[in-house]
């Protein structure tokens, strides 16, 4: 495909979101940005400098010096997250940052601030780029706009199979609670909250292989492209 697009990716947690826009990326030779991973270091930086959710001078002061970069690791074959320098991909997808990451997103300062860097990422097209409110509010006009959702305890499922692969053991009881507190606050927040784009076609994962989830977010891009 030589004309590019930007393919806004969102949905609800554990969907399979992220590895999924991933492939499609690959796929297609598109840049990656993984949101959710911004959101994730920012809440992992909040923690370490114990930045107060209700102190908004401190909250615009860690925002000023907060640097997040994505590196595509060759050897292991996988795009990695830097924090200030810092890999910080294994470290923000435990599951305390798991637990406190939704409501950090749901600061104004803090959206404001990553929707001003996915936005200069995106502006040469050619990106897949998953969130919560890519196609709703960060890019609008994107050419595509996908809409991922999935039945509550599948989702869990898979979380638990990947903190397990990391060697954390999770009751499937607590990820299903953490799961539906993250689809309560993202679905409810004031700023930029989880919604259903009008435009967007939506892709039901409960029951679709990995390959097939893919395929069929492809076969959309291609089309579109085609109709450009």
């Amino acid at each position: 495909m030589s004309k590019k697009i930007v393919i806004a990716i969102d949905g609800y947690s554990a969907c399979g979101k992220s590895s999924t826009a991933k492939a499609v990326a690959a796929q297609l030779g598109y840049g990656y940005i993984d949101t959710g991973a911004m959101y994730r270091s920012v809440t992992l930086y909040f923690k370490e400098h114990n930045v107060s959710l209700t102190d908004p001078k401190g909250i615009k002061e860690a925002l000023k010096v907060i640097d997040i970069r994505f590196k595509y690791n060759k050897q292991e074959g996988v795009n990695e997250t830097f924090l200030n320098g810092t890999n910080v991909e294994k470290e923000i997808r435990k599951m305390y940052i798991s637990d406190a990451v939704s409501d950090v997103a749901a600061i104004g300062l803090v959206r404001e601030a990553m929707v001003e860097q996915q936005r200069k990422m995106g502006k040469k097209k050619g990106v897949v780029m998953d969130g919560r409110d890519i196609g709703s509010v960060v890019f609008p006009d994107a050419e595509l706009k996908i809409f991922m959702t999935a039945d509550v305890r599948i989702r869990a499922e898979r979380r638990q199979k990947e903190l397990f692969e990391q060697k954390q053991i999770v009751n499937l009881e607590e990820i299903i609670e953490n799961l539906r507190k993250r689809d309560r606050i993202d679905t409810t927040r004031a700023e930029s909250p989880l919604v259903q784009p009008e435009d967007a076609k939506v892709v039901d994962t409960s029951f679709l292989t990995f390959e097939e989830q893919v395929g069929e977010i492809v076969k959309a891009a291609e089309k579109t492209v085609a109709a450009q």
